[in-house]
């Protein structure tokens, strides 16, 4: 099984959006969105079925973000603040995936 984040990394593979562009906050408005999809879904007693396919999309989503913090660094002079957060973003997804 190919992994989200294997599979968005190759540019032919990253699903078209009908023309339709985003910026770096109205992403960051859909992860928030689906965050809070997702903490509503888990209230459900139903929420124990397809836990580790779940739990292998949360570890991929948060070594997309962990991906998405390093870049946004890079294009910022100073000091690289996240670095502790790419680290530990990467640290949970990784623990995700093992498990």
């Amino acid at each position: 099984m190919v992994g989200l984040a294997e599979h968005l990394s190759k540019p032919s593979n990253i699903p078209k959006m009908r023309g339709i562009t985003v910026n770096e906050y109205e992403a960051s408005l859909v992860i928030k969105s689906g965050a809070e999809l997702l903490l509503s879904a888990s209230t459900d007693p139903r929420a124990d079925e397809g836990y580790t396919a779940v739990k292998t999309n949360v570890s991929e989503a948060l070594e997309l973000m962990a991906q998405a913090l390093a870049n946004f660094e890079a294009g910022v002079s100073g000091t690289n603040r996240s670095t502790g957060w790419v680290q530990d973003l990467r640290r949970v997804a990784d623990d995700l995936a093992e498990k």
